[in-house]
């Protein structure tokens, strides 16, 4: 019988028992209907096959039910120039907005735009954004706090610092970076060579270096500054920071690289100079990007868990929508443990 009623959120009051604005909170995500009533009402609308008219929930919220996904520009193993861990990503996201009855606008920027903030909060398109990579963090850093000064709604996927303006949900690079340097160690490797820019101008990357360097120490070892060559998250970034090694003659016997691309790109150079993976020389990632689970050797790495940031993130971000208080979040990492690190 429900099928043959009108599907309007009086009906799906009716049905669950429940007031017409507990159903439009519901509908909304809103935190002040409690997870069994929101569970019960969203089964009620599936089964009448309700559709918000989200223009008019619009004209009467002042707002558009979208939330704005931007991608910056990144090297990239084809000609997307999106990382691959950020399609992973992307799935995420948009699965959570679903959830919470948003819409999703994505947008591909180049990091050269000075204005790719414009045309989204303002104009109310989206009532919100989500900010995935960022090139150099110095740079971004002034764009953040515009944002800020602007008055607009928005959160980053990005290193979690002290002093940083904005708001960012991010892996625990630090302890990410010191159980696969620990990994390494327990594995038999005593001279671990670093790849990856350990600077402020990518704070991921020098926490994941902050946590590497404290597992050697750890260890009662010395940390050989030699053996970090900067490296950005591409395969021809790691094969030509791979290189550099191979080329000063430094002695090492791993490699932690701060990206699964980084790792690639090292691993497709020691190859090619003769050394083999993991035999001579061991290689562990940072990601768990798809292509990690099919590369020969298969590649050891810290995995990321972009299910719960895509939630984490499109809850945060609902958060600062609806003026609640909101912090930055660190998400646990766990290592995923793999042939590039696994000889005899």
């Amino acid at each position: 019988m429900r099928s043959k009623q009108k599907a309007t959120s009086l009906v799906i009051a009716h049905l669950a028992g429940v007031s017409q604005p507990t159903v439009s909170r519901a509908l909304r995500g809103s935190p002040m209907v409690n997870e069994t009533t929101r569970l019960r009402i969203l089964k009620i609308a599936r089964e009448l096959n309700y559709q918000v008219d989200k223009n008019a929930s619009s004209l009467r919220s002042k707002s558009s039910g979208t939330l704005a996904l931007l991608f910056f520009e990144d090297p990239a193993p084809d000609d997307s120039l999106i990382n691959p861990f950020f399609v992973s990503m992307l799935a995420s996201i948009t699965r959570a907005c679903a959830q919470r009855g948003y819409d999703l606008l994505i947008s591909f920027q180049q990091p050269a735009n000075e204005d790719w903030q414009a045309g989204f909060e303002d104009s109310n398109k989206a009532d919100g954004i989500i900010l995935l990579g960022y090139g150099d963090y110095l740079d971004y850093r002034a764009r953040l706090e515009f944002l800020i000064a602007r008055g607009m709604h928005f959160v980053c996927w990005g290193a979690v610092r002290p002093d940083q303006p904005e708001v960012s949900v991010s892996c625990d690079n630090y302890r990410g970076g010191y159980a696969i340097t620990r990994h390494l160690l327990e594995r038999g490797a005593r001279r671990i060579a670093f790849l990856g820019d350990a600077s402020n101008h990518c704070p991921e990357f020098l926490e994941r270096h902050r946590g590497y360097s404290e597992a050697i120490k750890a260890s009662r070892l010395r940390v050989n500054a030699r053996l970090q060559i900067d490296a950005i998250s591409s395969e021809q970034s790691g094969f030509d920071a791979t290189t550099v090694l191979l080329e000063r003659k430094l002695q090492f016997d791993a490699i932690c690289a701060a990206s699964d691309l980084i790792a690639i790109g090292a691993m497709k150079a020691l190859q090619a100079h003769g050394l083999r993976v993991p035999a001579d020389v061991l290689v562990s990632g940072f990601d768990d990007i798809p292509l990690a689970g099919f590369v020969n050797p298969s590649l050891t790495t810290v995995q990321q868990d972009t299910k719960a940031a895509g939630a984490i993130l499109v809850e945060t971000l609902l958060k600062l929508i609806r003026n609640e208080p909101v912090e930055s979040q660190i998400i646990p990492v766990s290592l995923m443990l793999r042939g590039s690190t696994q000889r005899a």
